[in-house]
This record gives C-alpha cells, structure tokens and sequence, in this order.
C-alpha cells in the first residue's frame, strides 16, 4: 500500500506540474485508448449468430424456441417470425438435438401418428389416421421442391363395399403456396400431381387437382377418352413444337448476332387426323393363268338289226337261233372328244397407307432481328444490314426450321425476316440502376466493415496534431542543481569521480538539459532521479 500511495502521489506532482494542453493531450489519449478498448470488448464479446431454421410456421417456431428456452440457448428471432438465429458454434448441435425430438415436424401429420400404439380403436379411425398420415407425408414432400413454400393435400378414398361402383375412383386435390407469388413450371405440376398419384393405390394423374395459393388451377384433364381431354393434349402438341422449332432458329440466330438481338416466333398447323386407304390397281396386260381343265371323252358303240319271226322261237336262246342271227347285220359308231378349259388372272396391286396423326399441314415463321447501331450516345445512328446478310440469316433459319421453299413449297410455307431497331432504353435504365445499386451496397459494405478502423486512424491523427500543436514547456522537475552535483563523488555505486563539472545554477532544469545530463552522464542521473522520487518520503539531512 506504501508503494501504491507513494506512486500516486507522485503521479498527481506530475500533474500539477503539467501544463494545459499537455493536460488535454493526456486525457485525450487516455479517452481514446479507453474508447478502443472498450470497442474491442464489445465486438469481442459478441456472439456470431447463424440461421438455424427458415420460413417456419408459428406453431413449428413455437415449439423451436420452447426447445432453445429448455436447452438455455440464446437465440434470435428474425423479421416476421419465420426464422431463428442461433450461436454460430451452437447450430449443428441444436439441430441435432432438435431433430432427436422431431422439432420441426413440418405442417400435418405424418406416419409419425402409428409410433404411438392404440389398441381397441375402430377400422374406421383406423383408416382415416392412414389417410392422414399420407396427407401429412405427402404435403411434407411436396414442400421440399424449390419453388414451393408450403403444401397441403386431401385425400378422397371411397369405402369399401362388397358391390363395387366404377363410377368412383380416388380422387386428390393439392394446394401449393409458392414462392414470390409466381407460376409454378408445368414439369412441376406433372410432377406433383405424378407423386400424389403414385401414393395413393388406384388414383389416376388425371384426377389430382393442382391450385395455388392465387386461387388458379394449374392441373388440366389429359383423359384421352374425352373430347377436351384430347383438345388439351393436342394443343400442347401444338405449343411444344413451335417453342421447338422457335428455339432452335433462335439459339443459331443468337450464336451469329449476340444474345438478345433476334426474336423468333413460329405458327404450326398439325393435322391431328388418323387416315386409312387402300388402292387396287389392275394391269390388264399382265395375265397370269390362274385354272386350266382339260376333258378327252371317247364313246364306241354297236346296234343290230334281227329277221327273225317274233314269238318263242325269237325269245329262246337255242343254238340254231344263234346262229340264224349271227348272220343277221351289225352296226358299229366310234366317237372322239377333246375338251380344254383355261382361265387366266389379271395383274392387280392393292395397296394400304395409314397415316398417323401429329403431321405437320402448314409452317409459319415471323423473325425479327435488330439493327446494327454506329455511334454513343446522341450521335448513335442505325446502319442497315445489306440484302446478303438478310438472305444469310433467312436461311439459316430455314435450314433450322425445316421450311420448304421455291417447287419443293407444297404446304405453303411461309418466313418473314425483318431487320428493326429494338427498344432497349429500359434495359439499359435498368442496368445503370442495378450498376449504382451494386455500387452504393460496396461502398456501403466497405465503409461498415472499415468504420471502426477509420475511427481509430482518425483519432490518432487528431491526437498527433494536438501534440505537434502543443509549445514547448519548461517543466519544475524540482532538481536542485546543487544537490545534483553534490551527489556526483558519492553515488553508491563505486563510481569515484566525475568528469563532468557544470557550475552549480538556482531554478530548475529543462527538458533539454536533462536530456543531455543523462545521456553524458547515465549512472549520476539515474542516483539523482532516484533520490528525487524518494524526497517525499525521506527526509533531507
């Protein structure tokens, strides 16, 4: 304590023997070393916060800060509500802790509802908890899809009866909150409406209804046995191809004139027909023998004539009548025929086309293609393409697009390429803007990250000045001239004589000549200093 009394006491001589600005000099240093360090605390004790979940619900942020109260883990709550910051070092151990409990479980129910076992409940609730649980896990999934923010899905499933009903099917309908109020892409639809159908045994595509949170119903009847069904379905046909074929003519067109400067837009016309017919055709000088009969008939034949008396004596075979008739006269016919019959076939040639649906009747393409400028600013002029150039581009996309042209023309095709000045004063307010925006946020972000140095070098520049501003000040450092040089032969320290000798003068001793008493004279100096410190406490003899 002696020492501790002894060094401030010495402290508030020193004090009083400052001057004025050597005064303010000090207290200004000392205020702003004692703002640095301050600064230096504060940032250094600030914990580095980190998102530990985003866009929850309020019920699923809710049960997140109960948790985070319980685990005695400070955390933050962002705007709106939907989001919790945590302790950098603390997000992947809350997360697992939170996952361990099922925090957060998501919107609904999920299978989550059969770890529980419930003996004695009825096949009804039953059911309806099944349902549940696949509404809930379904809803769950749909969510994670990157343009969707959240999900809802209804089920419909028809009881089981002895009788079926053929009329009634499964039937699905899905609400989907999206993300910045946009549509949502038709692969995401089929998708979704896929996954709802494939969850659920006997429900068909066709029977998931999509709505978003907008109130538009993003799903269509594709059912193919129904007439708008099979328009649906044909006019996507429709709009496939030409997006088809208008990105194929412009990504060729875009490689040659940069992006942005051609616009192409296609018009099909798709004959949705499906067409039988069957030819025969006969070459009446092409004969094949189809039959050919042929009959030969040989026929002889004998007649007799007999004289004799009729009575018993002709109707008894005797041989005296015998030979009486052999002598009576006999005829004898022979008979010869030759019969031939050939039938012939005539050439013929049948044949049958069956013409599918989806061939393309008619092609229309509009291109536009902007013109070349010359010049900035107010001396910009538009330069005109030459009629080569025009004809090159037109047939690259007729190359691109398929379209027929000049005899070969029989659907009557038609192209329109026109060179036109496009209207890019909204593109280019919008790209200054976003040039200034990004602008203004670095400097904002490279002044916030280096205010607080830029504090510090300006406040040592500022305390520079003020001690080049400050005069130079005799100091009563209270040394008495003639007790210095008294204690010059006797210092202590086995030092015999000095060769330094100034003449012994009253008044004190300037900073100047101090400084030039210790660097010739160290050991002296270093006694007398000593011996000055202590004057306080020890008295002269």
């Amino acid at each position: 304590m002696n020492n501790l009394s002894k060094l401030g006491a010495q402290l508030v001589e020193i004090w009083k023997q400052l001057g004025v600005s050597q005064r303010v000099s000090v207290i200004s240093a000392t205020l702003v070393l004692v703002a640095g360090l301050g600064s230096l605390a504060f940032w250094s004790s600030r914990a580095d916060y980190s998102l530990l979940y985003g866009k929850l619900s309020d019920t699923e942020a809710s049960k997140v800060i109960s948790a985070l109260d319980d685990a005695k883990v400070p955390y933050k709550v962002g705007e709106g509500g939907g989001s919790i910051l945590v302790p950098a070092d603390k997000v992947y151990e809350m997360r697992m802790q939170l996952a361990g409990k099922g925090i957060p479980s998501g919107d609904g129910v999920g299978f989550e509802i059969f770890d529980k076992p419930n003996f004695g409940i009825s096949d009804f609730v039953q059911r309806a908890n099944y349902t549940r649980a696949i509404q809930g896990e379904l809803a769950r999934t749909i969510s994670q899809i990157d343009e969707i923010e959240a999900a809802r899905v209804m089920i419909v499933i028809p009881e089981n009866r002895l009788l079926l009903d053929k009329d009634k099917h499964p039937t699905a309908s899905v609400f989907v909150r999206v993300r910045g109020n946009t549509q949502l892409q038709p692969s995401s639809i089929n998708s979704i409406r896929f996954l709802v159908a494939n969850s659920v045994e006997g429900l068909s595509p066709n029977f998931v209804t999509v709505v978003d949170n907008l109130g538009n119903v993003l799903s269509e009847n594709n059912e193919n046995d129904s007439i708008s069904g099979l328009s649906t379905s044909q006019l996507a046909a429709q709009r496939n191809l030409e997006q088809y074929l208008a990105k194929k003519a412009q990504d060729m067109l875009e490689k040659v004139l940069g992006p942005g400067q051609a616009i192409v837009r296609v018009s099909a016309e798709i004959n949705f027909d499906t067409t039988s017919s069957t030819a025969e055709k006969y070459d009446p000088d092409g004969q094949v023998i189809r039959t050919q009969t042929k009959n030969d008939e040989s026929t002889i034949a004998t007649t007799s004539s007999s004289t004799s008396a009729v009575g018993i004596s002709a109707n008894t075979s005797t041989d005296t009548n015998s030979v009486r008739s052999g002598s009576s006269p006999v005829n004898n016919s022979d008979n010869h025929k030759t019969t031939s019959t050939v039938e012939y076939e005539i050439n013929k040639t049948v044949s049958s086309l069956t013409q599918a649906a989806g061939g393309i009747k008619r092609l229309s393409a509009a291109v536009t293609v902007a013109a070349q400028y010359d010049g900035t600013g107010t001396d910009r002029k538009v330069v005109n393409r030459s009629p080569e150039e025009l004809d090159k581009l037109k047939q690259i996309v007729i190359g691109a697009i398929g379209i027929q042209t000049g005899a070969d023309n029989t659907r009557n095709d038609t192209l329109t390429l026109e060179e036109l000045p496009f209207n890019d004063e909204f593109a280019t307010t919008m790209t200054q803007q976003l040039d200034q925006q990004q602008q203004r946020q670095f400097w904002w972000d490279t002044a916030r990250n280096f205010v607080y140095p830029a504090l510090g070098l300006v406040a040592l520049v500022v305390l520079l000045r003020i001690f080049k501003r400050t005069p130079v000040q005799e100091i009563p450092l209270g040394v008495p001239i003639g007790k210095l040089m008294g204690q010059q032969n006797g210092n202590g320290n086995g030092n015999g004589h000095s060769h330094w000798h100034p003449e012994p003068q009253p008044g004190v001793v300037t900073v100047d000549v101090l400084n030039r008493l210790i660097k010739e004279n160290p050991s002296n100096m270093s006694q007398a200093i000593r011996d000055w410190m202590n004057r306080g406490s020890t008295p002269e003899r």
